[in-house]
């Protein structure tokens, strides 16, 4: 699934691509992805201008504005599992599960929105809408302070890795990124935020940073179908250290990278960099003996 570093590099494809331009027609083809009545959705796209594109954690919002410039809409769009948003020349072909079409003031160009499993959705809101979605958000994890960080773990007992998933404490990081940083800040999935040290805390939050910031350069991690504006696909794939790389040996001490589930999640690690806590909370343990352990239980 797109995480921060994915939809950062489309936000500034768009910004590239499309701000300043006119939208000149709509085509929906599946209607399934768009939130509300498609008549709406068309009427406050069609004849506006793409005055500004931003992101907060996985959510890209392109500012639509009107000709007089009196009324403002939000064209929200969000990736899902595998949602694709590329600028196209109209003359090309149509790929399969190509779902919504915007045309561009050159008629020359348009701006597509593919997805395969059609988790992803296209929604038009007002000013007061968006506010209301952003702020039911925790902060981004790439503008997260190091304050709010610590704040946030104080007293969480529950899985690390749930944790840092959690949209509402931080924004943005998902399975990928969220087990890159816990092994970059040796860190095991299953402690428990409100144990670590403020030491170790620190070292997770300028991890988290550190890692979301390398694959943006690298403009995300593509396994199969994220793909930037232009179609291309993402290089951080090979810097990953555990994600997708179970029983392989660790690039740090050769030992074995392991798999486990968190919170119904995939979770990759390494036993030996990424120690197993005196207190975890309660998880499934594929590959480990004996019976799990308990939220707090010592073990």
């Amino acid at each position: 699934m797109p995480e921060l570093p994915e939809v950062e590099t489309v936000c500034r494809g768009l910004r590239q691509r499309a701000l300043g331009r006119w939208i000149t027609g709509v085509e929906i083809l599946h209607s399934g992805v768009v939130l509300g009545a498609t008549e709406d959705f068309t009427r406050w796209i069609c004849g506006r201008k793409v005055s500004r594109v931003k992101r907060k954690g996985k959510v890209l919002a392109v500012e639509l504005e009107s000709p007089n410039g009196q009324s403002t809409h939000f064209l929200m769009m969000r990736l899902g599992m595998t949602g694709q948003i590329t600028v196209r020349r109209r003359s090309e072909r149509l790929e399969a599960h190509t779902h919504v079409r915007l045309l561009l003031d050159d008629g020359e160009e348009e701006i597509r929105f593919r997805d395969a499993r059609r988790f992803g959705r296209l929604r038009v809101s007002t000013r007061e809408e968006l506010d209301a979605i952003l702020a039911a958000l925790g902060p981004d994890a790439q503008e997260m302070r190091g304050t709010e960080f610590l704040q946030a773990a104080r007293g969480r007992r529950g899985a690390v890795k749930s944790w840092l998933l959690n949209q509402r404490v931080v924004s943005g990081l998902g399975n990928i990124y969220a087990d890159e940083s816990l092994y970059a800040a040796r860190i095991h999935p299953l402690a428990q935020p409100g144990r670590l040290s403020r030491r170790t805390l620190q070292r997770l939050y300028l991890t988290v940073k550190k890692v979301l910031k390398r694959a943006i350069e690298l403009q995300g991690t593509s396994f199969r179908d994220y793909v930037d504006i232009e179609g291309h696909a993402g290089r951080y794939r090979r810097w990953l250290n555990v994600y997708g790389r179970t029983g392989k040996p660790c690039r740090r001490c050769q030992g074995l990278i392991r798999r486990i589930i968190v919170s119904g999640r995939s979770s990759h690690y390494c036993p030996r960099c990424q120690k197993r806590p005196r207190y975890i909370t309660l998880e499934i343990h594929p590959e480990d003996s004996g019976p799990p352990s308990r939220t707090g239980m010592r073990v």
